[in-house]
């Protein structure tokens, strides 16, 4: 029975994952953060845009289908040449866009790992293999400790976080704008999803809201992967979150209960309420939580 209701639960999310999407529908809308930065959302994660007499500076790409929208968004900020992207992790609604931009002359950066992941991508949640990207959609410059940009009048920092929601997590600080981007070891919207099968962890997601917190002030904006914009305060919230709900899920796991067991415990039932658009991802971050705590056999 266990694996058995294991599998619907992953059966029901990888299909809502998988929803076809009309990409011709999708709209990209411009937010204006600062004089300089913009964020652009679409289909997929939060894109981030630093503009000036330098060039664009990008974070992330989203899906590939939209490339040349996001692209045009971008040219109604600036005329100028988008020169540089990070990706914050591997996962296709922030690198799918990749190769078009690359095609198009800007140089990709990410953390090594990252790059060794979408060289050799691990397959789907339902077993089909993953597809490598092209050369050209590869990150050309790659790094293991943080590097600053100076472009546009800003420091940009790329902050490694080790094995978080992936093994190749980036935290991009923009100093002078005081805005930090997270990719998706911190969302606003939905329980966190610790990506174990692309390396993340619980501790190191648990890790990476410290850097966060550590490298912001009261006035600093925090922009998550997916969500709306936040302050510090609704990390410091959303890490004290994952701790409880770790503690009770530890708790369970130490009385011996079985994986269907701690999921009918309901460890997030007091939280659920509190956190938006949580209904597809509850039984997803128990689960995780279970194996990443259970004792080894």
């Amino acid at each position: 029975m266990r694996t058995t209701f294991a599998a619907l639960i992953l059966s029901a999310l990888t299909a809502s994952a998988q929803a076809p999407v009309d990409y011709s529908k999708v709209q990209i809308k411009t937010n204006k953060v600062s004089d300089n930065f913009y964020t652009l959302d679409g289909q997929g994660g939060t894109i981030g845009v630093l503009a000036g007499p330098d060039g664009v500076f990008m974070v992330d790409s989203q899906f590939a289908p939209l490339s040349e929208k996001i692209a045009a968004a971008i040219h109604q900020i600036t005329d100028k040449p988008i020169r540089f992207m990070v990706n914050t992790h591997v996962h296709g609604d922030h690198t799918g866009g990749d190769e078009n931009f690359g095609k198009m002359g800007v140089t990709i950066l990410a953390r090594e790992n990252l790059r060794n992941r979408l060289m050799h991508p691990a397959p789907a949640a339902n077993g089909t293999p993953g597809v490598p990207t092209m050369p050209v959609g590869l990150p050309l410059i790659t790094y293991n400790a943080m590097v600053t940009f100076h472009m546009d009048g800003e420091d940009v920092q790329l902050i490694p976080i080790p094995v978080a929601h992936t093994d190749g997590d980036t935290m991009v600080r923009f100093v002078n704008n005081d805005i930090i981007m997270t990719g998706d070891f911190y969302r606003s919207i939905q329980y966190p999803n610790i990506d174990r099968a692309n390396g993340g962890s619980l501790n190191g997601m648990i890790d990476g809201l410290g850097q966060v917190l550590a490298r912001s002030g009261p006035n600093t904006k925090i922009i998550p992967g997916h969500g709306p914009t936040v302050d510090r305060n609704a990390v410091m919230a959303h890490r004290d979150m994952i701790l409880a709900i770790r503690d009770r899920v530890a708790k369970l796991v130490d009385q011996g209960k079985s994986q269907d067991e701690v999921l009918a415990a309901k460890p997030t039932a007091d939280y659920d309420a509190r956190v938006p658009n949580s209904a597809d991802t509850t039984q997803r971050f128990v689960t995780q939580l279970y194996l990443e705590l259970k004792p080894a056999k």
